[in-house]
This record gives C-alpha cells, structure tokens and sequence, in this order.
C-alpha cells in the first residue's frame, strides 16, 4: 500500500507523530489494510548505537532489513527514525517503488533548542549524549519537497496539534504508484547451465546450416532441425531429441567464417547478459528454443536477409 518516511531531528516528536498517524489509518475498518510502524524501540537499537558512525551502520542496515521484510502492498509502513541522510530516504525510496508501493514523507519540524530540551528532559532511558544529539543535528540533510523521493512532502511543526492526517492519507491511498525503473527491477539471473546450453545451440546450429549447404543450396525460409540437449521427458521417443529452428537465408553460399565470425559475437553478447540477465533489447530466454530463435534472428540481421 504505502511507505511512510518520518524524518527529523533527535527528540523532535517524531514518535508522537508516528503514534497518531498509525491511529488514524488504524480506525479504518478495512480487514485488507495493515497498518505497522518500525522504529528504533521495535528493533531494540538504543541510543548509544549514534554515538559511534560504525554502530550507526549496523543499526541503519538493521532498521532496512526491517523495512525490506514488512514492506507490502496491502500494508501502511511508518518508518519511526531520523532518516536524516537524504541517500537512506533515496534508498527507501527505491524499495518502495521495487514492492510497488506509494510514498511519502513526514518531516516532524523542531527548533534545536527545542530538541535539546526535550532530550534533557526524558527520564525513560532513551536519552542522546548531548555531544552525540548535537552531532546528528549538525549533520541532518533536511527533506525537501523538490526530490522525488522526499515528494509528497508535509511537514509538521512541533507545536501543531494534529497532523494534516486526511491529506497524508491521500497521498498515501489514491496517489500515483510509480513503476520500478531499471535500477529498482530485480533481475532474474541465468541458469547455471545457462553456458553450456548456449554453446550446445550456436554450434548445433552452426553444424546444421552447414550441413544443409552441402547437400543442396539454400536460400529462403527453411526449417532445420536440431540435436536437443536436454530432451524433455513429456515428449514422445520421436520427439525428444530435436529442436526445430526456423530462419530466412540470403540466396547465396554461406562460408564457415562468417557463420563462426556471427556465432562468436552472439556469444560473447550473451555471455555479458549471463551476470546482467538482461541485453539492450530486453530480457533473456536461456532455453535451448530460445537460444536458437534468438540466433536465428542474429543470423539474418547479421546475413542482411531482407524481410
């Protein structure tokens, strides 16, 4: 459903707000929303962990491992942290568009004299040194509502009663979802035999052309018919064994070179798709059948057949 972001400084009442926010989407009688906040507390990541940068890591990979596991689309997600480092939000960000889900951000707006003061005055054990309260506030990279991954943006000042829950819930219930782009698609990779049955195919195909040459000459669209690798246990005997292929040639004798020439070129582009799983064209099939269409196609653009 939604990523909502809270963002802020140390002891600025962003927990408050998270409370009300997740209260508000709770009343909604719908059994098909979940409404669930992460925060520091839930994760058991105490105060001490912002003293020193490496803990700091720890925790924040912590807080996204969480974030990762609960993040859903039929789940309202309030991240309660600081989520002060503009490239963390851009990360999140990022997750939610992989999981499909809408954004927004809630920047809980307090004066550092205003945090210092709060800071002082919790007694429930969750108090900031003030060396270290001082630091993350000198560092806080505030949201803004120019970046698409801080957009939508509503910022509450500390001394605002209510948040502005209706239009938060807009934006987080009938707002755009944007689709994931190529750097937040996940990529399925190739088989482990994905080599092997590549190698298996170009040459068999290579063979089989060849083959057909010296019988006769070719020209036009033909069918040639393959050894398979890997037969499939559904077919009959008959059918097991063979790949059919089908390609146009050029009305001219084909050379081993050219062919061989073509083929290595094929397969060294396959063989980079193999850790990208993609090519610039699209996705990959890595089956015997779609290795041979795909070479086939590669054979007439590289033969210049005229379609």
């Amino acid at each position: 459903m939604a990523l909502i972001t809270i963002s802020g400084y140390p002891s600025s009442g962003k927990s408050t707000r998270a409370a009300q926010i997740h209260d508000f989407f709770s009343s909604d009688p719908s059994p098909q929303l979940k409404v669930k906040v992460i925060s520091d507390d839930d994760l058991a990541i105490d105060r001490t962990s912002y003293d020193d940068s490496l803990q700091e890591k720890t925790a924040r990979a912590t807080l996204f491992t969480a974030i990762t596991r609960h993040i859903a689309r039929d789940t309202i997600l309030i991240v309660d942290a600081m989520n002060y480092i503009k490239g963390f939000r851009y990360q999140l960000y990022c997750k939610a568009r992989e999981a499909g889900v809408r954004v927004a951000t809630v920047y809980v707006l307090a004066t550092p004299d205003q945090c210092r003061e709060w800071n002082n005055d919790r007694a429930d054990g969750k108090r900031y040194k003030h060396e270290t309260l001082d630091a993350l506030i000198q560092r806080f990279e505030e949201p803004s509502s120019m970046v698409r991954w801080d957009a939508p943006l509503f910022t509450i000042p500390w001394d605002d009663p209510r948040p502005p829950l209706e239009r938060i819930s807009d934006a987080v219930t009938t707002g755009i979802v944007k689709p994931p782009n190529v750097g937040t698609q996940i990529t399925p990779k190739a088989p482990t035999d994905a080599l092997r049955t590549l190698e298996h195919t170009t040459n068999a195909l290579v063979s089989a052309l060849m083959a057909a040459q010296a019988a006769s000459p070719l020209g036009g669209p033909i069918v040639l018919t393959l050894d398979a690798l890997d037969p499939s246990p559904n077919n009959s005997a008959n059918e097991s064994s063979v790949l059919r292929v089908r390609l146009t040639l050029p009305h001219r004798a084909l050379t081993l070179s050219e062919l061989q020439r073509l083929k290595r070129q094929f397969v060294a582009a396959r063989r980079k798709a193999v850790t990208l799983g993609s090519t610039e064209k699209g996705r990959v099939e890595w089956g015997e059948e779609g290795v041979g269409r795909a070479f086939a196609d590669f054979l007439e653009e590289g033969l210049d057949v005229g379609r």
